[in-house]
Parts: C-alpha cells; structure tokens; sequence
C-alpha cells in the first residue's frame, strides 16, 4: 500500500490543523492505520492509531483529548485531527499502515509509511 499525507502547515499555539493520508494499491479497510511524528534531534513517536473496520482507537498521553484521529474505508483515507496546538506539537507528522491485529504503537511494527507533512506551530 502506498500512503500520501498531507494538511501540515504553520499555525499559532492553540490553533488546529486536519492531517490527512490518502491510501492507494491495498484493501485500506484491512490496514490499522497509525500517525507518527519526528521533532529535529528526536526519534520518532507513536501519537495515534487507528484500528480496522472496527475503528477502535488509541492515542499518546501527550494528545489525549487534542488529537482525534479517524478513518473514511470508503475514501481510502485517515485523518488526524489536531486541535489547542502546542509547540511542542511540531515535527514532521507521518501516516503508517500495519496488519498487526494488536494495538500497534511502535513504528517497528508497520511496514508501510508516507512521506511526511510538517506541522509547524508558532508561539
């Protein structure tokens, strides 16, 4: 499966973007869909997933309550809604796609990964 994402941008503190992450050339709906994001100088972190048909989600303590992140199977596309900003916040967000059955938050465990789109977030 390829993953394109896309909806990154500079925003103030507080402000909210809407990540999304088309898929294309697999069955969308089998995948478990998970967002990531790298800072400069930082490995990269688990900040949300996105579970199969059934939706079930999980999020970082970090976003809880901030981020929602969501599925259309039907447009082939996750989203990630990011709400009251931090600067902390900004990085370089990736979509990733997994198989895994299981909760999935380490990117070890997802084979299929998008480009990135910079969040940037001004204080």
């Amino acid at each position: 499966v390829q993953l394109q994402a896309s909806g990154g941008g500079l925003v103030q503190a507080g402000g909210s973007l809407r990540l999304s992450c088309a898929a294309s050339g697999g069955t969308f709906s089998s995948y478990q869909m998970g967002w990531f994001r790298q800072a400069p100088g930082k490995e990269r972190e688990f900040v949300a997933s996105i579970r199969r048909s059934v939706g079930g989600t999980y999020y970082a303590d970090s976003v809880k309550g901030r981020f929602t992140v969501s599925r259309d199977n039907a447009r082939n596309t996750v989203y990630l809604q990011v709400n009251s900003l931090k600067p902390e916040d900004a990085a370089v967000y990736y979509c990733a796609a997994t198989k895994n059955l299981g909760i999935a938050t380490r990117a070890v465990l997802y084979p299929y990964w998008g480009q990135g789109t910079l969040v940037t977030v001004s204080s």
